[in-house]
């Protein structure tokens, strides 16, 4: 009984052979699959690249990969709602989880061309956030309790002028960027689809460096000037994103969506942390005019790589590989990539999920503007800073956020193609932790006062969570209507630029009449904002495509 227990008898021999037969089983079928692999590489003429990673038909898949990428068969989660992209997105001839194409490959070179490019887009627009610090001479007449005033921006160019502009009207020279900006987000997205998101994009940032360069000139004319200036920046940048989710309806497949789009728009938070780090040096070593004049003059420079680098769609890229271009349009195979000249926008005003999209864009963005151009002078009026210490301080929380949209889309898709949640629980999931979050710990900064290092790490996990809506609402559009991704991200950005519009001249109007209760009641308006965007996104937000996104209607 012993040794039967321990395999060394009948039993243990038995076993034995019985194993013996499975191991000769499982390596003559791994055998017959090579051979099949290698029958199949003979008998086409393609790369070694495209041998790997081509889709293959579903019906013949197992026959005709190493066994090391059969993909294993998994039924879709619980909360996978009828009509999900990660189950719709490949043809019946694919496979449910297609094969990745690789990192080196035309896609994945358009999320780096589109970071670079939303990088410049965002040193463009925040350069005056820092600048103005440097422009302007006047002081604060209240302090944050406990504090202590650092230098006064010893290191500035003596020749560069100087404006004696109150909070208020800072405020509004820094709101009238999204007068334009919020004008030109619907036009920008329905032009896109109209005549392609390379022109409309590319076009946007190329007049927006132009009007970068222009800057010193009109702050020197007058102050009205550089209001109408910034408006016409606005109006220029405002075509920028909606023509992105244009190109990515046609080059990101559902199954990297989250990675790519979020890889792009690392570029903002990176641009924006290059920005306030730069500027405030270049304030004080060459005159803050060469802030403008350097980024401007970068800028136009870039446009160029633009033009040149950048393909509508697969179709017309010159030097995607067959494998790659197979992969791409087969997977977005059930879903139209442009629209025409009408769109259904009846049934947009009244569909649910849109307005979950909207309503929860609005929230967020009101706490992202208002850090976005009111923490220099945070930095500068509560904590007393000098001008390098402002930049450096006013840029460490975009190093986090933009590090956290890159993770936050490659879990995001992870969880897509492992299939442990669906589209819908993964968007609520990023965005509740990117709305939640921050809003508890901008709760917390004002009961911190005086104390610079827990102020600054705060609004550093603040920006760096927030960061997850980028795997959420962010591109949520293009889950529930890819054809109209960049005219629905026009109409969501709209009212999130109105919260950029009010957030600053809000903050200004505060702060004017007391800076600590001031300061104070801008982080609980706007944690309470998200707060309220979050549970109406979790109630009415979906994953799936909406019914009239799915053909042409006539205008309604």
């Amino acid at each position: 009984m012993t040794r039967a227990r321990h395999g060394t008898g009948g039993g243990g021999v038995a076993w034995r052979g019985r194993d013996l037969w499975r191991r000769a089983v499982l390596e003559g079928a791994g055998r017959g699959l090579a051979a099949a692999w290698r029958g199949r590489r003979s008998s086409h003429s393609r790369s070694r690249f495209e041998s790997r990673h081509c889709s293959i038909p579903r019906t013949s898949l197992k026959s005709q990969i190493p066994p090391q990428h059969v993909p294993v068969s998994r039924s879709p989660p619980r909360d996978t709602e009828p009509g999900d992209p990660t189950t719709l997105s490949v043809p019946s001839g694919l496979g449910k989880t297609p094969l990745p194409v690789g990192l080196c490959s035309a896609h994945y070179g358009l999320a780096l061309v589109l970071h670079i490019s939303l990088f410049m887009a965002y040193m463009l627009r925040v350069s005056l956030s820092i600048a103005i610090v440097a422009m302007t001479n006047s002081s604060h007449p209240h302090s944050w309790s406990g504090s202590a005033p650092h230098s006064s921006y010893p290191g500035f160019a003596q020749e560069a002028p100087m404006y004696n502009w109150s909070a208020e009207t800072q405020g509004i020279v820094l709101s009238s960027f999204f007068y334009g900006y919020g004008l030109t987000q619907a036009l920008g997205g329905y032009c896109s689809g109209l005549f392609g998101g390379k022109l409309i994009l590319g076009s946007g940032l190329l007049l927006s460096s132009v009007l970068t360069l222009l800057v010193p000139k009109a702050a020197e004319l007058g102050v009205s000037f550089l209001i109408g200036l910034q408006v016409l920046l606005g109006l220029a940048e405002g075509v920028i994103f909606p023509a992105q989710y244009t190109l990515w309806a046609k080059w990101a497949p559902p199954l990297e969506r989250s990675r790519l789009m979020n890889i792009a728009d690392a570029g903002c938070t990176f641009g924006t942390f290059f920005a306030l780090l730069v500027a405030g040096i270049i304030c004080q070593n060459l005159g803050w005019p060469f802030v403008f004049y350097i980024f401007g003059g970068v800028g136009c420079a870039w446009c160029f790589c633009w033009f040149l680098l950048v393909y509508e769609d697969p179709a017309h890229h010159p030097w995607i590989s067959a494998g790659e271009q197979e992969y791409i349009v087969l997977a977005l195979a059930h879903q139209s990539s442009s629209h025409g000249l009408s769109l259904p926008l009846v049934a947009m005003a009244k569909s649910l999920p849109l307005w979950a999209i909207t309503i929860a864009c609005f929230c967020t963005d009101w706490l992202f503007y208002m850090l976005l151009t009111s923490m220099p002078t945070f930095m500068s009026n509560v904590l007393h800073f000098d001008l390098g210490e402002n930049g450096l301080l006013s840029s460490l929380p975009y190093v986090g956020n933009g590090l956290g949209h890159i993770l936050a889309g490659l879990l995001a898709d992870f969880f897509l193609a492992r299939r442990v949640l669906g589209t819908a629980a993964v968007r609520k999931l990023f965005s509740a932790l990117g709305m939640l979050l921050p809003a508890i710990f901008l709760v917390a900064v004002p009961y911190i006062r005086c104390n610079s290092t827990v102020v600054v790490v705060l609004l550093t996990l603040a920006l760096t969570i927030i960061s997850m809506t980028g795997a959420g609402i962010n591109i949520n559009h293009i889950d529930i209507a890819p054809r109209y991704a960049g005219f629905l991200l026009g109409i969501t950005n709209t009212f999130g630029i109105v919260a950029g519009i009010i957030a600053p001249t809000a903050i200004g109007l505060l702060i004017s009449q007391d800076l600590q209760t001031g300061w104070r009641n801008a982080f609980f308006i706007s944690a309470a904002l998200n707060m309220f965007g979050l549970v109406f996104y979790l109630a009415f937000g979906s994953g799936t495509i909406q019914d009239w996104a799915r053909e042409d209607t006539a205008v309604q």
